[in-house]
C-alpha cells in the first residue's frame, strides 16, 4: 500500500513535475512507519495530527546535513509526542489548580457573595499582572479560545500567549496562597 502524501505536496509535485528527494522522500516512504511508532508509544487516536506535524517541521530545509534522516524522524516524531503529552498535562495541573480554587462554595446567599469578593479579587490581581494578561486568561479560560485563536486575535506568538496565561495562573495561585494559605 503506498503511503498517501500529504495535500500540499502531492499538488506541488503535481503542478510543477518535481520529484520528491531527501527527507521528504524519506519521510514518505516511511509514514506508515511512524504512524505505527506513534501509536505503540501512546500518541493513539493524536498518531496522525503528529505525524502532519513533523511533516510540516521538516518541509523547511535543514541547517546542516542529515547523516541518519530515517532516525532523524524517528526521533523528531518521538519528540514531537512528548511534547505534546507534557502540554496536555500542564493544560490537566492548570485546569485541576483552577478546580480546586473555585470548588468548596456552598449554594446559599452568603457563598454567592463570597465567590462575587473572591472573583473580584482575581479580577484585581490579574488586572495587576496587566491588562493583557487579563484579556487573554478570560478568553483562554471563560470564553474558551484557544492559544491559537488568541495569537492570532492580538497578533502574537503562542508562546506569548502561553505566557500571559501562565502569569495569570501564578498570580492567581499567589492570590490563593495567600488567602487560603
Amino acid at each position: 500500500m503506498r503511503a498517501a502524501m500529504p495535500p500540499d505536496i502531492d499538488r506541488r509535485t503535481r503542478a510543477t513535475g518535481e520529484t520528491v528527494s531527501g527527507l521528504e522522500a524519506v519521510y514518505l516512504s516511511n509514514r506508515p512507519a511512524l504512524l505505527r511508532f506513534l501509536r505503540a508509544r501512546g500518541a493513539g487516536a493524536r498518531a496522525e495530527d503528529l505525524v502532519q506535524e513533523l511533516w510540516l517541521r521538516i518541509a523547511a530545509p535543514p541547517r546542516a546535513p542529515i547523516v541518519d534522516p530515517l532516525n532523524y524522524l524517528f526521533r523528531a516524531a518521538n519528540n514531537l509526542m512528548v511534547n505534546a503529552y507534557r502540554g496536555e498535562t500542564r493544560h490537566e495541573a492548570r485546569n485541576d489548580a483552577w478546580g480546586d480554587m473555585t470548588a468548596g462554595h456552598e449554594s446559599d446567599a452568603w457563598g454567592a457573595i463570597v465567590a462575587r469578593q473572591e472573583i473580584a479579587l482575581a479580577r484585581q490581581r490579574l488586572q495587576a499582572a496587566g491588562q493583557r494578561v487579563l484579556d487573554i486568561f478570560f478568553l483562554f479560560r471563560a470564553e474558551g479560545l484557544t492559544q491559537r485563536e488568541i495569537a492570532a486575535r492580538y497578533g502574537l506568538s503562542v508562546s506569548a500567549v502561553e505566557k500571559d496565561i501562565q502569569r495569570g495562573y501564578r498570580a492567581l495561585a499567589a492570590l490563593k496562597d495567600e488567602t487560603h494559605g
